[in-house]
């Protein structure tokens, strides 16, 4: 008895608040506390089971005047809850582009006033429980006692109830661009130095068992985890620290160039802390709680933003047909005083004229509404690598580039011409240009700009992710936003839903694409397209430029994928900017299996979700905007995969002719890439399709209903 009543008052002073939240469908339940020395914590269940054990939140700062352990470092302890307040909310919203025509926002909300005793610092905790999972965030209201502050750690937990596998890219600073480890948490330590696979241009690794958000889980169960973090704005990007004693992941934040993780100014908040949970894969594909917990568009006026399909003066370059550089002359230029008129061509620099008249025909001939053009501006002879702060200044054409010239021409043949600009991570160039540059765009009417910060950060020091830098890019949005300019962000941070808020956002890079299967020994993993939809595109759209065809690039490298599988992409890999890669001439070789790529819609009405697990394949359903067309897509991993799907998506008392783009028999990503079927059938909401799709394949199809039915003459019925 006496043990018993012990152990009561140990489990009574332990938690000194205690408050429960539920999803409206009932399914989660978070459970807020106080434990023993006012440490707030939070604790999250889904269907009975433990997903979240009880984790603490708070934040240590860096205060003036003060020895580290000087308790007004410590905004993490001796709290009290002096209030709460419950909400309820329920919309439906029309994305400019998406997914879906129309997306519900529905959660269950309560908002934890706190007082730091001794102190009298104020937090608020926002937690919001929707029927997908859980989002947080910090508050600091306008107060006295916590006005301007720095942010030395944000104490966030996030505590896994086992040893789960993950699906996880090192932790960095600096870039996203790994290859994914599938693992254990308690391997991450160990396979480490294996996953940070050096050669980026820009890498700054932090922790043995850090890695970087979205990232994917799996519980022995077969519960699916996936922790991000949503509407990422004048803050630090967050990674994970694990602590993989206890199995706590804890966030660990971008440092800028002093070091400092955050720098804060109330009344303020932080992004949100997400956490999406199924016990179907498929369920964490649909979840659109990070867009739901961004703030409505600011841009008012969207008419001007178009889900674009194109293709581009880029693929030469990165598999080395072409240059971006001029002339190679030069091992160093000085804009302004470079006289390039005088330098001698090197023959292979591909934005000339002709070159680009030659795509630009393509793109109209083909029905693609824009070309991209890179290395057409001075300045690429000695670009990357050499820290160099006025390396562009994003208005000067070389002199093989009439850029009035092929802007009128591009327009008479229907085609708009996607700006390209690289800054070389010299942020204050790029800013010092910005409206000029803009303006050059409004001029000769490009509508989309491309831009990349490929190498360090300047001013060195600062890093692809810190605050200061996250500013800048969000800088950059806005800044365009007002020229009714689209952004295609590469090497950005990754994104964290505020597409919704600005959708102009219409793309990023910010993971592995397409490139890095033109760089040699280290490209992708067969499998890095079954895992991105699970991580990267948690937070927006990737511009991963799928679409090759000739997997023996130029330069000697090979892309890991079949021809099946490149098509599928384009269903799998939502982006409402995709990108046709390849050269003209290899999509004139195939050109039946080209047809698809042309056919496929690039903005949908509805998606389903037919098959998923990650890792290891993926089957997308998707009903293209305003039509009755519906594409399918299927990648398959390390393993072949046998596809077994309905059909009952479709509209009931219909017929439609399903063109299925399929690997071959023999189909082999690394032997025998371009091996691949294409068979036409009739179906109908009560089809059921079996198809086999290879290791490192897949399989596209189009589905168009019938108008005549001449059209069915000769088809087999599905």
């Amino acid at each position: 008895m006496k043990k018993l009543l012990l152990l009561i008052a140990i489990s009574f002073t332990s938690l000194v608040f205690a408050q429960k939240l539920q999803s409206p469908n009932g399914k989660f339940v978070m459970n807020f506390s106080v434990q023993s020395g006012g440490y707030p914590s939070y604790q999250l269940n889904y269907k009975g089971k433990e997903i979240v054990k009880p984790s603490k939140l708070g934040f240590v700062l860096t205060t003036k005047d003060a020895q580290a352990n000087d308790p007004r470092n410590f905004l993490n302890n001796n709290f009290e809850v002096v209030g709460s307040k419950t909400a309820t909310f329920d919309e439906t919203w029309q994305p400019v582009w998406g997914e879906e025509k129309s997306i519900r926002n529905h959660y269950n909300e309560i908002l934890i006033s706190l007082k730091q005793k001794g102190t009298d610092r104020l937090v608020d905790v926002r937690f919001r429980l929707f029927d997908d999972g859980l989002g947080f965030r910090y508050e600091f209201p306008q107060q006295k006692n916590l006005v301007y502050f720095t942010i030395k750690e944000e104490k966030t937990q996030f505590a896994m109830t086992g040893d789960h596998t993950a699906y996880w890219i090192p932790g960095d600073y600096d870039t996203q661009e790994y290859n994914y480890t599938t693992s254990k948490l308690s391997e991450i330590r160990g396979l480490m130095d294996k996953a940070y696979q050096k050669g980026n241009a820009s890498q700054t690794s932090f922790s043995p068992t850090g890695v970087q958000t979205s990232l994917m889980i799996k519980t022995v169960d077969g519960i699916y985890i996936n922790i991000h973090e949503a509407a990422l704005i004048d803050y630090s990007c967050m990674h994970l620290n694990l602590d993989d004693k206890n199995m706590v992941f804890e966030s660990w934040l971008t440092p800028d160039s002093h070091g400092d993780k955050g720098k804060m100014q109330a009344p303020r908040h932080t992004p949100w802390r997400t956490i999406i949970v199924s016990d179907d894969a498929r369920k964490i594909l649909a979840s659109r709680m990070t867009y739901n917990l961004n703030d409505p568009s600011k841009i008012t006026d969207t008419s001007w933003i178009k889900p674009t399909k194109y293709v581009g003066v880029w693929w030469e370059m990165i598999s080395g047909k072409s240059s971006w550089a001029y002339t190679d002359e030069f091992p160093s230029v000085q804009l302004g005083i470079t006289d390039y008129a005088k330098a001698k061509p090197n023959g292979k620099h591909g934005a000339n004229n002709s070159n680009v008249r030659r795509y630009i025909d393509f793109a109209a001939k083909n029905g693609f509404d824009a070309v991209l053009v890179e290395g057409w501006n001075i300045g690429w002879e000695d670009w990357f690598g050499n820290d160099k702060d006025y390396v562009f200044d994003f208005l000067t054409p070389y002199p093989d580039f009439d850029i009035a010239a092929l802007n009128t021409y591009a327009h008479s043949k229907g085609v708009k011409l996607i700006m390209h600009h690289e800054t070389s991570g010299a942020v204050r160039n790029y800013e010092r240009h910005l409206d000029e540059a803009y303006k050059l765009m409004n001029k000769y009417g490009y509508d989309a700009v491309k831009s990349g910060y490929v190498g360090n950060i300047l001013p060195l020091g600062e890093t692809h992710y810190s605050q200061w830098t996250n500013n800048h890019f969000q800088y950059a949005i806005e800044k365009a936003a007002d020229y009714k300019i689209m952004v295609n962000a590469h090497e950005a941070v990754r994104p964290t839903g505020i597409a919704r808020t600005y959708p102009n956002l219409i793309g990023n890079e910010a993971a592995r694409g397409t490139e890095y299967q033109a760089f040699g020994g280290d490209r992708n993993n067969p499998n890095h397209v079954t895992i991105l939809p699970f991580t990267r595109l948690i937070g927006g759209p990737m511009d991963y430029t799928p679409g090759i065809f000739q997997m023996d690039v130029t330069n000697g490298s090979h892309v890991n994928a079949t021809i099946a599988n490149q098509l599928a992409l384009y269903v799998t890999m939502y982006s409402p900017l995709q990108m046709a890669a390849d050269f003209p001439e290899n999509y004139e070789k195939f050109a039946d299996a080209f047809q698809f790529i042309k056919d496929v819609a690039v903005d949908w009405d509805e998606s389903k979700y037919l098959e998923a697990e990650p890792g290891q394949y993926i089957t997308v359903a998707r009903k293209a905007k305003g039509s009755d067309k519906w594409f399918v897509g299927n990648v398959a991993g390390y393993t072949p995969f046998t596809s077994k799907i309905s059909l009952d998506f479709l509209d009931a008392g219909k017929q439609y002719i399903a063109t299925i783009y399929s690997d071959a028999k023999d189909a082999d990503y690394l032997k025998n890439t371009q091996a691949y079927n294409i068979r036409k059938v009739v179906v109908s909401k009560k089809s059921k399709l079996e198809q086999v799709s290879v290791a490192g394949g897949g399989y596209a199809i189009s589905i168009i209903p019938v108008l005549n039915k001449n059209e069915t003459k000769g088809l087999l019925k599905l």
